[in-house]
């Protein structure tokens, strides 16, 4: 996998990261995150705000252990907001790109942030937005 100087990750990352049911995914999220954790990589509110609600929700962890995880991501990587700007932005994704309001929210707050590249499986492999490549990282 190819990424920019600056990349984001998205929350299926981090769900699949602590997901003892998840297989090679498991695997290959966490294994992305220990590689993440030593170069540029950020993470939005929306995407840890989305993996403690898919944890919790899923009972994949206790609320305690995802506070935890959360609080240490915090601590690990870079982590940026939405604003104003992105939610235009993202309206305008969904209007010319076809993608759903929240997806195209964490892409447009990655861009702000000066991401030149999401990691995410929620989107098409390989699409460029705005000057941001969207990857999955869990093709074959």
């Amino acid at each position: 996998m190819t990424v920019g100087n600056r990349f984001a990750i998205d929350a299926n990352v981090l769900v699949y990261a602590i997901d003892v049911d998840a297989g090679a995914k498991r695997r290959l999220a966490e294994s992305l995150l220990i590689d993440a954790a030593r170069v540029d990589a950020w993470l939005t509110v929306q995407s840890l705000a989305e993996f403690f609600h898919a944890v919790t929700r899923k009972r994949i962890a206790t609320i305690e252990n995802a506070t935890r995880y959360v609080q240490t991501w915090q601590i690990v990587f870079n982590v940026t907001a939405a604003d104003v700007q992105s939610i235009d932005d993202a309206m305008a994704a969904v209007r010319d790109h076809s993608l759903s309001f929240w997806d195209a929210m964490q892409w447009a707050t990655a861009r702000q942030a000066g991401c030149t590249c999401l990691i995410t499986e929620d989107m098409q492999h390989g699409q460029r937005i705005g000057g941001v490549e969207l990857i999955n990282p869990f093709l074959p």
